[in-house]
């Protein structure tokens, strides 16, 4: 799939690393070409933006499922895909597909089990799986308990310059838990384990991080205590990075009541004083990254009682709108956002895109902040419609894409 003659995106607010500002945008030959106060040249093709939003296209730092329809509704471009499938990424053959997958208009970053079969004990082939395509080592949706393991995972990790994407909570508290300890879970009769799980685990990684000089990035950091050690980490200097899904700054655990599996999530949700915690992390920079988590799961795996539903929401159809709630109260500006969807993604991943900047590949997308819509889960593009904001009103969608250089829709 080959751009087939120069694209000028014209009036419209491009967001770039410098912030938001009114210009236009040139793509040539599937990368962007130049930016600015510039004017179309002969043979170009002219789209005519109206005020919306250019932005680069989204970098979706972790999902558990390639989706192609659920990803380009929401404005995704590029996705890392995590490392819990069936068989797992443990081997260079399988990181290999994986890298080649979505092409052309998707590109999938495989980001490689750390571990044989995800056990959490033998390391796998991790420099002939990076040859292969892989961008990240990953523990996927589990803790590596021992920590001899996890800290030569991460020397091998800083050897070769690959990110260790870590799931943190620490299994012997977590237990098979389906909520955090606390009132609601009282209430409930589910199986818990205190927020603590996280912290734990959280502390345990960045002191290895520190020891090993390795590039962390910890999928989701959901609890205040957990943040605050991110917070103070980077402040030494460690090379940490922190991640969250929008369900755990829109909800708290109040969402579970009536049993409700669309909210069975991994890591479970919060208190409400966790929830305001990740919100003023995402304010002040110690979160980096928004991601979907997008894990599309069927009625066979939600129609269950609520300790036995697989945990897991269909995010990708909304992580756009949900990070927009974010502009519009004012906790984060337009820059920040995509910086937060595309740009540090991006970095982690060390791919040359998620910011609109001459060279880059020519991933753009079109939005429109204020435009109206209501999340169905009878008619979401996703392979499966499992998540906790069926029937609310969301603003904002892309209304055009393009993956280097070709519109998508």
């Amino acid at each position: 799939m080959k751009q087939a003659s120069p694209i000028t995106i014209t009036n419209g607010r491009v967001v770039t690393g410098e912030g938001v500002k009114e210009g236009v945008v040139r793509l040539v030959a599937g990368l962007i070409d130049a930016l600015g106060d510039i004017a179309p040249q002969d043979g170009d093709e002219i789209v005519d933006a109206r005020g919306r939003v250019i932005a680069p296209g989204l970098v979706d730092l972790s999902v558990f499922a390639i989706d192609k329809p659920a990803f380009h509704f929401g404005g995704i471009t590029r996705a890392a895909l995590m490392p819990d499938q069936s068989p797992p990424l443990d081997l260079p053959s399988r990181v290999s597909y994986i890298a080649k997958s979505g092409k052309p208009d998707l590109w999938v970053h495989p980001l490689a089990a750390a571990t044989r079969d995800l056990g959490g004990q033998q390391l796998a082939e991790l420099g002939l799986m990076k040859e292969a395509g892989a961008r990240g080592l990953s523990t996927g949706r589990g803790w590596i308990a021992d920590s001899g393991v996890m800290l030569r995972l991460m020397q091998y990790a800083a050897m070769l310059d690959l990110v260790v994407v870590s799931h943190a909570e620490d299994s012997g508290l977590a237990g098979d838990a389906a909520a955090t300890a606390g009132e609601m879970a009282s209430r409930l009769g589910l199986p818990s384990a205190p927020a603590e799980a996280e912290v734990l685990a959280v502390a345990r990684d960045i002191a290895l991080a520190e020891m090993s000089s390795a590039r962390l990035h910890i999928r989701q950091v959901t609890t205040a205590a957990a943040l605050d050690l991110v917070r103070a980490a980077k402040a030494r200097g460690v090379a940490v990075t922190a991640g969250v899904t929008p369900a755990h700054f829109m909800l708290s655990d109040l969402a579970t009541a009536e049993f409700r599996t669309f909210a069975r999530l991994s890591p479970p949700l919060r208190s409400e004083p966790d929830r305001q915690a990740v919100i003023a992390a995402i304010a002040d920079g110690t979160i980096d990254v928004i991601a979907s988590g997008h894990d599309p799961r069927g009625p066979e795996d939600k129609r269950l009682p609520f300790s036995d539903a697989e945990p897991g929401m269909a995010g990708a159809e909304t992580l756009l709108p949900l990070t927009m709630t974010l502009v519009r109260d004012e906790v984060i500006d337009l820059g920040r956002a995509f910086a937060l969807l595309a740009g540090n993604p991006a970095k982690i991943l060390g791919v040359d895109a998620g910011e609109i900047t001459p060279g880059n590949q020519a991933d753009i997308a079109l939005i429109d902040p204020e435009k109206p819509w209501i999340v169905d889960s009878a008619k979401m593009s996703a392979s499966a419609g499992n998540t906790p904001f069926d029937k609310q009103p969301m603003q904002g969608r892309a209304t055009a894409l393009w993956k280097g250089g070709k519109r998508l829709f």
